[in-house]
């Protein structure tokens, strides 16, 4: 069984590449994460990676160390900078014996190590699609991800929940193609893999 923090900086790698496409003239640009724009979601990306990295390191009381981070004038730079941390957060030795304070889960539960960063992993899969889609690029995650991570996304609550305005994930949508892993991976999540057009 593949390590889930090998997946995972994998993804982070391939959503890296992606965000490093990006100018400072796009970070205006409307994105698939519900009103946010480009700026906004970068800024969640890097914060969330600076969280995740403090959390995977015994945090579990300052929520402050979730906030989004701006990135201003140099995004790839920034959430690059978040990345390295998480990452090398993620592959401490020990870590998956650690348990994980995700306050924005849950009422801010404590998760089993291998279970949160797979929480990672799963948002750098789909706001990694975000960035893709944002700039009008493809985003190219492999078969082994796509099959790893669509489990977790299975296990992603539905119902009632997903409709309140600060719900992480917008209602389920109906899949289109259930060959597309990806796209079923988004349609869970209540993205529409056609957007802007649908």
């Amino acid at each position: 069984m593949t390590d889930i923090r090998e997946l995972d900086a994998r993804a982070l790698k391939i959503t890296e590449s992606l965000v490093h496409q990006v100018n400072a003239g796009m970070l205006d640009r409307p994105t698939p994460c519900g009103e946010w724009t480009l700026r906004q979601l970068l800024a969640h990306m890097t914060g969330q990676n600076f969280g995740f990295a403090a959390a995977a390191r015994g945090e579990t009381r300052d929520r402050g160390v979730w906030d989004d981070r701006p990135v201003d004038d140099d995004p790839a730079g920034t959430f690059a900078a978040s990345a390295a941390e998480v990452t090398a957060a993620f592959a401490e030795e020990g870590v998956l014996e650690r348990s994980f304070w995700l306050p924005e889960i849950r009422g801010g539960q404590m998760f089993p190590a291998r279970q949160a960063i797979g929480f990672h992993f799963l948002d750098y899969v789909v706001h990694g699609w975000d960035v893709a889609a944002s700039i009008g690029v493809r985003a190219e995650f492999d078969a082994e991800l796509l099959d790893a991570v669509l489990p977790i996304a299975e296990q992603v609550p539905a119902g009632d929940a997903r409709e309140r305005e600060d719900a992480q994930f917008g209602p389920v949508r109906e899949a289109g193609d259930t060959t597309d892993r990806l796209g079923r991976i988004l349609t869970l999540l209540g993205r529409s893999p056609g957007w802007p057009e649908s």
